[in-house]
């Protein structure tokens, strides 16, 4: 079974495709999608969406799996990578997968043990846990989003079908 990771942002969103066999966990594809920063907000989101919804298309997974946004200190920049995480989210419902939610500390540990961990502990593990793969910043974010879905879908199906 085919997973997407997505790790939104609005000007580098990663994303990641792995595939789940029981306990084993196999690479298909990674990347980010690279949205030009000097457009209005609103084509940039545009462009956001019809580069995840390309991603989505071409690979064809059967779930998606999106990072939670954290607050940060300045309200705009929240607001601002709110939009871009509704609209990373609505792509894979659009094209009617279920699309299910983690927290950055719970993707963060799930992958390496430990909550707070950094960009750079988290690539080498996602190297480990995917070998051969060498994915680096938003790329490695959204394959460590697959995986810790990959952990956890059957208990978030379960909370999804409880709502």
């Amino acid at each position: 079974m085919k997973l997407i990771g997505l790790d939104p942002g609005l000007r580098l969103t990663g994303w990641g495709v792995i595939d789940v066999e029981g306990n084993r966990l196999r690479h298909v594809a990674h990347g980010v999608i690279k949205v030009a920063g000097e457009r209005s907000l609103a084509e940039r989101l545009s462009e956001l969406f019809e580069g995840v919804a390309a991603i989505v298309a071409g690979h064809q997974p059967v779930e998606a799996a999106v990072e939670e946004t954290f607050v940060n200190v300045n309200p705009g920049s929240t607001l601002k990578l709110g939009q871009a995480r509704g609209v990373v989210m609505l792509a894979p419902a659009q094209a009617g997968l279920p699309v299910f939610e983690y927290a950055a500390n719970l993707v963060k540990k799930s992958v390496t043990g430990a909550g707070h961990a950094d960009k750079r502990q988290i690539a080498m593990m996602v190297g480990r846990l995917l070998p051969g793969v060498e994915a680096t910043a938003d790329a490695a974010d959204a394959l460590a989003v697959a995986i810790c879905h990959a952990h956890h879908r059957a208990t978030a199906k379960r909370v999804e079908a409880a709502l």
